[in-house]
């Protein structure tokens, strides 16, 4: 496959990403612009926070949707290059991880919003959806279930997507196959940086639960500068 095939799926997965779902959803649902509420984060949190949960629901929905759309795109684009067995960096799976990797940035850094936008958990946990599910699976149940027992989805969300990258590298590491053939490398790759990439998303919300001061799920809020956000996405 040429190189610029991977220049494609690039542009495909960013221009995917850069859909601003949550925007939508809070006007269609709450005629309310959620860039001037709560974070001003266009993620699942932000719209729960103005719009109620089904709208959130919706925008979850959706925000997956973008990172697994890009995958799937990514791999009926090099549908026709053969995959080595037992190799790293295959054109198909680099193209796929590639593909991940501009929707999360799409999501963080709209083209359509000023290059802002939301955090990209969901997306990111979409696009893991579609390389290895029972990673995105275990994950996501980390995220959503700390997220909503604590309260804190910004402590869910960093804990999930470190939980993913722990249980996809040992199962590359050790040649596990119990949850069905083990993720390749290029997997491992995507699920670090990803979790790296949200953690430092996150960074404000650290300071706030150490400090004891980040707002829980369900809080109301007015409008506030973005940049102190603790929406965690």
């Amino acid at each position: 496959m040429a190189p610029w095939f991977y220049v494609v799926v690039v542009v495909i997965g960013y221009a995917l990403g850069s859909i601003p779902f949550g925007l939508f959803i809070g006007k269609l649902f709450a005629k309310k612009d959620i860039r001037q509420i709560g974070s001003g984060k266009i993620g699942m949190t932000n719209v729960m926070r103005a719009a109620g949960k089904k709208a959130a629901a919706v925008s979850l929905l959706l925000d997956i949707l973008k990172g697994s759309a890009a995958v799937g795109i990514a791999a009926l684009i090099f549908r026709n290059d053969k995959e080595i067995v037992g190799g790293i960096f295959t054109p198909i799976q680099s193209a796929k991880v590639l593909a991940a990797m501009a929707a999360v940035a799409g999501h963080s850094w709209s083209v359509f919003l000023k290059f802002k936008g939301g955090r990209g958990v969901a997306t990111f946990f979409g696009g893991l959806a579609a390389l290895y599910w029972p990673g995105a699976l275990i994950g996501g149940l980390c995220v959503l279930g700390l997220g909503f027992r604590t309260k804190y989805m910004s402590l869910g969300s960093i804990i999930g997507a470190v939980t993913a990258f722990i249980l996809i590298m040992a199962l590359d590491v050790l040649r596990l196959n119990f949850l069905g053939p083990y993720p390749p490398f290029e997997y491992v790759v995507f699920s670090m940086v990803g979790a790296i990439f949200i953690y430092i998303m996150h960074r404000d919300n650290i300071i706030r639960l150490l400090a004891g001061t980040e707002r829980r799920i369900g809080e109301k809020s007015k409008a506030e500068n973005p940049t102190a956000s603790c929406n965690p996405k």
